[in-house]
Formats: C-alpha cells, structure tokens, sequence
C-alpha cells in the first residue's frame, strides 16, 4: 500500500497575470523556492517530494498523517503569497493512490477545510514503498559526438519512454535531473525493469543501471535506491561483471 500527496498551487494561472508580462523571471525564482520548502519540509518527515509540474509536486507521504499535513500547510501559507490544495490518496499501487488522491479533490471530500485538504489518509501502519533509481550508463560518451542540447533531447526523449511504459505498469516516474530518473514502482514495475532496460538497449542504444529500494519510508527507500545504484558502479569498478539491477530492502 503506498499514499501519495499531491500538492496543487490553486488559482496560479490569473494570479500570475496581475504580476503584467514582465513576470517570467519572477515565476521561475517563486516556483524553485517553494520546491525547496515542500523538499524541505517533507523530507524532515522522512518523506520525498517529486516535481511533477513547476505549480504541482507529487509527494510519497506513507506513515504521514493529516495532522502532520496540516502542519506543513500551516508554514507553507505562511512562507508564501499563494494557496495550495493537498490531496491525499492510498492504493496497492502508485497509480492507485493518485488516481484515489485526484478523486477525492473531485468530489471535494474534505479533511480539512481550513487548509484545503481533501481525499483518504492511509492508516494501516506497516504500508511498504518501492522506488527505482535510474541512471544511464556511460553518459560521457555520450558526450564526444552530441551537443549539450543533444544530450538533453536524447535524455528527454528517454523520459517519455520510461514514463509511457512503467505508466501500464501503474508506476509513475520523475526525472529527477542531469541522467537520474525515480519511478514509485509497483511490484508489476519492479518486477518489469530489467525488460525495460533491454528495450532501451536494443532499440536507442542506452544502457541504464537501476538501484532498487523498499522500506517504510519513502525517503528510506530512496535512500536504499542510490545505495543500490552505487553498489552496482562499485562492482562495475572492481572491474567484475556488474548487474543492472540491484535491490536493497528493510
């Protein structure tokens, strides 16, 4: 069972015109800075926040609670001259708990009204996350016959793949900058990477290392998820034959 938040800025679209056309500069400074404090804030509560669009971030809240949402939104309309809508959803997988969090935000079943909460909170304690940490191999290779922004397109256009196929699997993926994506898996994705990375590899040439971690926490799991993935680039520099996919759990 995973629980997912979703945080949502509301009325973002004609607020930004009162700001007159000279205001992208603004936008941009704004959106990075609550990034930051929605990181910050989440992740002191052994959660992990995803950006899913710069006026929206997906957050992996198992073992939260709405008291400890509300507190959170309590320091966030406190820090900045916007409102956000949480929704909070919970399902077998990650597709379930969003498509949950996004039904409760439709029907307005609210939480919390003051804050603008709305959906289901997850109350069954020992709830486990699954999340993937991707990386290409051997980027800088890359890098001797493509431009920056060629890397970048070829680096974009994996993200569309990797999303459109863990998306069937009813797992969501994030990339998460430089050549690093995340996927929240379910146990159909987990299960489905290694077929993925061979896609990869046959068809665009790519070949992907993936660390894997479950743990109760999603800052947890993410934690066992990089320690994967370096575990895998400690074999590859020992010079043996290394994995491409390697799994960590508690």
């Amino acid at each position: 069972m995973i629980q997912l938040s979703i945080l949502k800025i509301t009325g973002y679209g004609p607020w930004t015109l009162t700001l007159g056309s000279d205001r992208e500069h603004e936008l941009q400074m704004l959106q990075a800075s609550l990034y930051k404090e929605v990181q910050k804030l989440f992740s002191e509560k052994n959660c992990l926040v995803f950006l899913n669009r710069a006026d929206e971030f997906f957050v992996v809240s198992n073992g939260l609670g709405l008291d400890e949402h509300i507190e959170i939104q309590k320091v966030l309309e406190k820090s900045f001259d916007i409102h956000l809508a949480i929704s909070i959803g919970f399902g077998d997988t990650p597709f379930d708990a969003n498509l949950k969090a996004y039904d409760g935000k439709k029907n307005k079943l609210i939480l919390n009204e003051e804050h603008n909460i709305f959906g289901f909170v997850n109350n069954t304690p020992d709830s486990k996350v699954t999340i993937m940490h991707l990386d290409v191999d051997d980027l800088t290779s890359q890098r001797k016959s493509n431009s920056p922004y060629e890397i970048t397109s070829i680096i974009f256009g994996l993200y569309s793949k990797m999303s459109k196929y863990f998306l069937e699997k009813k797992s969501l993926t994030f990339f998460m900058g430089g050549d690093n994506f995340m996927v929240i898996a379910s146990e159909n994705g987990k299960n489905s990477v290694q077929n993925f990375i061979d896609m990869v590899k046959d068809d665009d040439e790519i070949s992907l290392n993936c660390g894997i971690g479950t743990a109760f926490t999603s800052r947890e799991a993410v934690k066992l998820a990089t320690k994967s993935l370096d575990t895998i680039r400690e074999i590859r520099d020992s010079g043996k034959e290394k994995p491409e996919v390697y799994e960590l759990s508690c």
